[in-house]
């Protein structure tokens, strides 16, 4: 990952963002720092990505603008991982409400998201469902695996209650009573003439340093924190979607005042559905022979069907 100040004379990060259409969306993370204040930031706009996704299924408006919020802000946690295979899943479920399930994942950039629900149910809810009415009393739970590099994969898991307004809220709670990490998370989305456009940001502070996944010194309420959530808490949806206002221009907009300001371009972003007949022939081959005669159809077959991607695979080993 590269890394520069926003004024440098010579910004190669600046010259890659400039480099795609400045009238389409981004589809690409940008990473931000605040040295004096002990501040990272995740900025990301969803054109492609999310259209991919959601094309896979006919899904209903209340829905798509769930998932749409949802690869938000799996993209803005997903780019704070480091290391080749690491991956991030956000997963929202429950057992009474209209929606069951919810998940989205990231990995190196490659994304992926499905939503399970009542249509019946969902019908009569109206056309903006508030989260609450979506899920009942739900929960989330966010998971982290890195590789150790040494053949070992680290997992980190996080449950919490799914409250707020919003799945942007759900999360920040997940950082305060998970991590201890304040955080503050804007998501916007809207339908456009070619589909569906989305934003986000993600802002962070870690004062006192990190230890592996221990937070040292953890204090919620901080001089530095409290200055940069007010500024960031100013942001519009209309600046997050405005396709006229780069993403460094907005993170300058915010934070202009600030002595530094250091950006880093993330990973490029892209819809990347991992099945494939070979990955379920060995999840099935881990199955008792006479649980794997009771999966096939009357020709022998067994039939999986890939709830994220619609793909239909007819496996007769």
């Amino acid at each position: 990952m590269q890394s520069s100040g926003l004024q440098s004379p010579v910004d190669t990060n600046h010259i890659r963002l400039m480099q795609k259409q400045p009238e389409t969306y981004c589809d690409t993370l940008l990473g931000f720092t605040l040295p004096g204040r002990d501040v990272r930031g995740r900025l990301v706009r969803l054109d492609g990505v999310v259209n991919d996704v959601l094309r896979t299924h006919n899904y209903p408006a209340p829905i798509t603008h769930l998932l749409s919020e949802a690869l938000v802000l799996c993209s803005l946690m997903g780019g704070l991982l480091k290391g080749e295979g690491a991956q991030m899943t956000m997963q929202a479920q429950t057992k009474a409400g209209v929606v069951r399930l919810l998940v989205c994942d990231f990995r190196g950039g490659a994304m992926r998201g499905y939503a399970d629900f009542d249509r019946e149910a969902l019908a009569g809810l109206g056309a903006n469902p508030s989260l609450s009415a979506l899920f009942g009393e739900g929960y989330l739970a966010i998971t982290f695996e890195t590789d150790t590099g040494l053949g070992v994969i680290e997992r980190y898991q996080g449950i919490v209650p799914l409250e707020g307004d919003t799945l942007a809220e759900a999360c920040e709670q997940y950082f305060k009573q998970s991590e201890q990490v304040p955080t503050l998370l804007r998501v916007a989305s809207k339908s456009g003439q070619d589909g569906r456009v989305a934003a986000g940001m993600l802002v962070q502070h870690l004062a006192d340093g990190e230890e592996g996944r221990e937070r040292l010194h953890v204090r919620m309420e901080h001089p530095d924190w409290e200055h940069v959530e007010a500024l960031s808490s100013t942001i519009s949806h209309e600046e997050l979607l405005d396709p006229d206002l780069s993403m460094e221009a907005l993170v300058w907009r915010l934070f202009h005042e600030e002595d530094e300001i250091r950006i880093q371009v993330g990973e490029d972003l892209a819809r990347g559905c991992r099945c494939s007949a070979a990955h379920y022939e060995a999840i099935i081959a881990r199955f008792p022979k006479e649980e794997q005669d009771a999966m096939r159809n009357e020709a022998g077959v067994i039939e999986v069907d890939c709830a994220f991607c619609s793909r239909k695979y007819e496996l007769n080993a």
